[in-house]
């Protein structure tokens, strides 16, 4: 692809150099060859990619002073969204190898034109396979799974039965998507525990990618669901009836437990635990190891745009470090206090 015709499609001036110029793919500054692309963000950084082999640099108008003799040299707002989108058009596409003689494949399930199966996958009876999408070696797709086009299902991914997947949906390896969700009920009496149904269904909409591990069970009697464009770590679990909104960011070993919803746009970060019928609200952050007990509402209400919530109960980061220092402060007073004592 020339340089051009990535500008055509992602926008941008091409503020020095050949709009014919061949892109092969991209890579960092230190390591690039004279047919790869560098971004760089900042002063530092442009110094080093406008040094470097690459063929073109994408940075900000304005990161340096002046372009060396020979380089190419796209401008754009947000250089490192722009290289991050012509990566992904850069990407080889891996070839389309058809149904491997190892793979099982019910005689009622469908596959569309350009679908691959790779050896030991199962596909179960009335599953719907989109075109162009990729089952890797040992996935199982359950019986009446409906998969979307140009998705990739790694290795030993398992789809249950009742779980329906949107177009252009990564999952990574051994992820489990629509597994019974964690519902018992107790008998007062013996103290026995009986499990209440989990027959809903699991959606995941277009444009979502699950980790490696992550756990995503089906709804009890209605659905779980996972809004468009969602970004989900690996090692993460989201529990029955829940709902994850558009854009959201669940980073790995956040766990969120049935019934609870997460709004667009909002960012749980690392080992977060969140109770249930938990409602997160639009655009929240939730710093690492924060925890929301059941029933409660986060809301960004009152708060600057881009506040980090922070602890158990999660709340304003700020808030926190004045806590601990008065903490801190009253230890040593109390320490100070029990020595003059002795």
């Amino acid at each position: 692809m020339t340089l051009g015709e990535l500008i055509d499609k992602l926008g941008g001036k091409l503020a020095q150099g050949d709009g014919e110029l061949a892109i092969h793919g991209v890579n960092s500054a230190e390591a690039a060859s004279p047919f790869e692309l560098v971004f760089a963000e900042d002063a530092s950084s442009a110094t080093a990619a406008l040094g470097s082999y690459a063929a073109a640099v994408v940075l900000r108008a304005g990161a340096t002073t002046a372009y060396p003799a020979g380089k190419a040299v796209v401008e754009y707002a947000e250089p490192k969204l722009w290289f991050a989108r012509a990566a992904k058009m850069l990407a080889p596409v891996p070839p389309a190898t058809g149904l491997h003689h190892a793979a099982f494949v019910a005689p009622d399930a469908t596959l569309d034109a350009g679908v691959m199966i790779g050896p030991g996958a199962v596909i179960g009876s009335r599953a719907n396979i989109g075109a162009d999408t990729r089952i890797e070696a040992g996935a199982i797709v359950g019986d009446g799974v409906v998969i979307g086009v140009h998705c990739r299902i790694y290795p030993r991914v398992v789809l249950y039965p009742g779980t329906t997947v949107g177009d252009r949906v990564v999952v990574h390896a051994g992820a489990v998507l629509g597994a019974d969700g964690f519902g018992f009920v107790r008998d007062p009496e013996t103290g026995e525990y009986t499990q209440f149904p989990q027959q809903g269904t699991l959606v995941i909409e277009d444009d979502v990618e699950i980790g490696a591990n992550t756990t995503i069970d089906r709804g009890a009697l209605a659905e779980t669901r996972i809004r468009r464009g969602a970004k989900i770590d690996n090692l993460v679990h989201v529990g029955h009836n829940c709902d994850v909104g558009e854009d959201v960011i669940l980073v790995a070993l956040t766990g969120i437990s049935g019934s609870s919803s997460v709004g667009k746009g909002a960012v749980i970060a690392g080992q977060v635990g969140i109770g249930d019928h938990v409602h997160i609200g639009p655009g929240v952050i939730l710093g690492g190891q924060s925890g929301v007990f059941n029933g409660k509402t986060v809301t960004t209400a009152g708060m600057k745009p881009g506040t980090v919530l922070f602890g158990t109960p999660a709340r304003p980061l700020k808030q926190v470090l004045r806590e601990q220092a008065v903490l801190s402060r009253l230890a040593k007073r109390r320490g100070k206090e029990a020595g003059s004592g002795e």
